[in-house]
């Protein structure tokens, strides 16, 4: 029977059989599954008749449109041009209404809690050294129409089809990208896809490392970076660094705060990494990087250096630049070059400039580097998926920016307002490592205080002041970090000078003895030290300094 002659009452029925002889046979029992209702029919206008039939099925009331007997119908075409406009214009309005909202309409919840953290941006002193304020025309390419393309692949090689114009971005940003740190495209390429700094990282050790395969970075309690590769003191493997690929750290010199290359060189050719990194998160002085590259040169290394936090020191030639000697270089694209939040690679590529070691040279003894073709592979198919492109045309916008003289002088500020706020804390007695900076950022050590970085950054946070805290060489790393790092790339781009960051010490003491003081009565242990913190009439006093302070100054692609 077709379904066309299926009637209301229609169910599914299960038999058991049983012997006749059987005193207790069952009689088979329907499983109904539809109910039987009268069929209610609508007639409109007195012409048109729909035949609606309601049932229920398995509990849910279901209605069904019977097909129309449509013999011998003539459809009036003056009608049919009259509902055809009408519906169209319905989708159109439909889609409007859905897609043309504003934040505030389509999502009230979120836009209030954004507006919160707008404010609280605004009112609040952002010493965070890896954060920084992007401009407006950075903020009106992350929430564009780019976000709508897929383009798997590479710029000509693209997975979907319709991806002429995101080529045609995304080649701009190669080329500003070699541009905003002098590179020859004929010996450096670069790829602008990664989503962040750790992505970049593993994408290279995916490309030129096999599963176990020896890695050698700065030890985080150190200033290193967990994505260079991190054990915690039990042994358990926090970064994928570390669980995919053998790493060994090098260290800082325990009384100087200065990176030891004699134990560092040492502990290499003993080791012999197949990458050799530099670079790290919480390192305030220069690197040397010829004793870098000899290093590595002895010990047969790849030589990668992880600039996420001085790219901009870089780009700006305020500081050592990797490239004249590293093989491969990485970074983050949001910290001091004010972009968007990624990531980015650049590698050397055409001649090479020297020997390999034994762990790199190529199987046909080539004298061409052959990173290109691993590390593009290593970002996709192998890792990442579609590129984000309001990511990269963002970061077009913002390398672009990073080519200009302005661009040079904010970073000169960056580097005299760390000095500034440096000198500061030295003269109100303030331990700093190595005693100061020669960067956009500074360690402070709390130990000497008889502080953990972790309360002080609570007590900060309350008084409208955020930085982090971080491990100091000598403590038990991220267990109970005994410092806390700051950074002044942020409050430089709102517009703050030396003298700002003077004030800004003052409120960081007066942070420090708030904490002394709420320690000493509720002790360190934080579930009670933060009970000394509500209510507090000195933390009230010191976030409406800060938040007045901090109001003067604009922040950029925000009207308040």
């Amino acid at each position: 029977m077709g379904f066309t002659e299926t009637q209301p009452g229609l169910f599914l029925g299960f038999s058991t059989h049983h012997s006749s002889s059987s005193s207790n046979s069952i009689q088979s029992v329907p499983l109904q599954l539809l109910d039987q209702k009268e069929e209610q029919i609508r007639v409109e206008n007195g012409d048109d008749h729909d035949e609606d039939e309601n049932f229920n099925l398995l509990g849910h009331s279901i209605c069904l449109k019977r097909q129309r007997d449509v013999s011998g119908f003539t459809p009036n075409p003056s009608k049919c041009l009259a509902v055809e406009p009408m519906g169209l214009e319905a989708r159109r309005a439909a889609v409007r209404s859905w897609g043309n909202q504003p934040l505030s309409s389509a999502d009230p919840e979120v836009h209030e809690i954004m507006e919160k953290e707008r404010h609280r941006q605004f009112k609040g002193i952002e010493l965070v050294a890896s954060e920084n304020f992007v401009c407006r025309a950075v903020k009106e390419a992350l929430g564009s129409h780019l976000t709508n393309k897929y383009s798997e692949g590479m710029p000509g090689a693209r997975y979907y089809t319709g991806n002429q114009h995101i080529d045609q971005i995304e080649l701009l940003c190669y080329e500003r990208a070699l541009g905003a740190f002098s590179l020859d495209p004929e010996k450096w390429g670069v790829n602008v896809q990664p989503y962040s700094c750790t992505s970049a990282n593993f994408a290279v050790y995916t490309g030129l490392l096999l599963p176990n395969d020896r890695i050698m970075g700065l030890d985080s309690p150190s200033g290193g970076h967990m994505s260079h590769g991190y054990y915690i003191p039990g042994g358990k493997k926090v970064s994928a660094a570390s669980i995919f690929f053998d790493s060994f750290p090098y260290k800082v010199n325990p009384q100087t705060g200065y990176i030891d290359y004699d134990k560092l060189e040492e502990r290499a050719v003993d080791y012999r990494p197949k990458i050799l990194i530099c670079g790290g998160s919480s390192y305030p002085r220069e690197w040397d990087y010829a004793r870098f590259r000899h290093i590595a040169d002895k010990c047969g290394a790849v030589l990668m250096c992880d600039m996420a936090h001085i790219s901009g020191l870089v780009a700006a030639k305020e500081c050592a630049s990797p490239f004249d000697y590293c093989d491969i270089v990485t970074s983050t694209t949001h910290k001091s070059l004010r972009g968007p939040r990624g990531g980015i690679i650049f590698y050397r590529k055409g001649t090479k400039l020297r020997k390999q070691g034994v762990h790199h040279s190529n199987v046909d003894g080539s004298n061409h580097y052959d990173f290109e073709e691993k590390i593009n592979f290593a970002v996709f198919p192998s890792l990442q998926g579609g590129p984000h492109n309001n990511y990269i045309a963002a970061l077009a916008i913002a390398l672009k920016q990073v080519a200009t003289p302005e661009y040079k002088a904010y970073m000169q500020q960056v580097k005299r307002n760390a000095q500034a706020l440096a000198n500061a804390l030295l003269r109100r007695k303030c331990r700093l490592v190595t005693g100061g900076t020669d960067n956009h950022l500074l360690l402070w050590d709390l130990t000497a205080l008889g502080l953990t970085g972790r309360n002080y950054e609570k007590v900060c946070e309350m008084c409208d002041i955020t930085l982090n805290k971080t491990a100091i060489f000598g403590d038990n790393g991220a267990l109970s970090p005994g410092g806390v790092r700051i950074g002044t790339p942020a409050m430089t781009t709102r517009g703050c000078v030396e003298a700002d960051f003077e004030t800004m010490a003052e409120f960081l003491l007066r942070a420090a003895q708030i904490t002394v003081n709420v320690q000493r009565e509720y002790g360190k242990l934080q579930k009670d030290f933060i009970k000394g913190l509500q209510n507090n009439k000195d933390i009230v006093d010191l976030r409406n300094r800060v938040e007045t302070f901090a109001s003067q100054f604009a922040m950029p692609g925000c009207d308040i």
